[in-house]
């Protein structure tokens, strides 16, 4: 890992831990919870690894706090700005493309708002978030190709499209140029199955 990544993945591990111990959970209860090994929940707390979104994503659903509160805690204010070259990269390509948290929001309703570059031969490939979730993508440059659960959606330059999160999907970009696009994920409801998830520990 780089010294961003690095500096990243200790933020994280702060994050989690502190999300854990608040709720008064084992690391094999958020493991569990999560759906994740309890190494890599040792690993993230660590700041060992540099998870992958969907572990992340895993790991905020159960602790109820959203992907954002992960990243960065939540400001005392009601406007955090994030400035160029301070958001969160969470993934990054094979061939040079990456996936930034440029802002979020806090639950219960989470909305993230990503910016995501492709190289050419790139892919994403996403599990199915939860139910509920809602995306929204708008290409800025160049094309790329969706494959929201069986369905293939191609998007230009300017096109844009919504569709729900909580099914597989996938972004990549099969043209020789680069493609960069927005995207807005909306995930109504997060912390609500945490306190099932809490009293069930009880």
């Amino acid at each position: 890992m780089d010294a961003g990544a690095v500096a990243l993945a200790a933020v994280i591990g702060v994050r989690v831990k502190q999300e854990r111990q608040s709720r008064g959970w084992t690391l094999d209860q958020l493991a569990e919870a999560a759906g994740v090994s309890r190494r890599m929940v040792v690993s993230v707390e660590q700041g060992a690894v540099n998870p992958s979104v969907g572990t992340l994503l895993r790991l905020s659903d159960a602790l109820g706090v959203g992907l954002p509160a992960l990243v960065e805690p939540p400001e005392p204010t009601s406007v955090k700005v994030t400035r160029h070259g301070e958001a969160a990269t969470l993934w990054t390509g094979s061939f040079g493309g990456r996936g930034v948290l440029v802002a979020g929001t806090t639950p219960p309703d989470v909305v993230e708002l990503w910016d995501w570059t492709l190289g050419p031969g790139d892919l994403h490939s996403s599990e199915a978030h939860a139910g509920g979730t809602k995306e929204l993508v708008h290409v800025i440059v160049g094309s790329i190709a969706i494959m929201i659960a069986d369905r293939p959606v191609t998007l230009d330059s300017g096109d844009a499209a919504t569709f729900p999160g909580d099914v597989a999907h996938s972004y990549a970009n099969p043209t020789p140029e680069l493609a960069r696009f927005s995207l807005a994920v909306f995930e109504p409801g997060v912390g609500v199955g945490s306190i099932r998830s809490e009293a069930s520990h009880d």
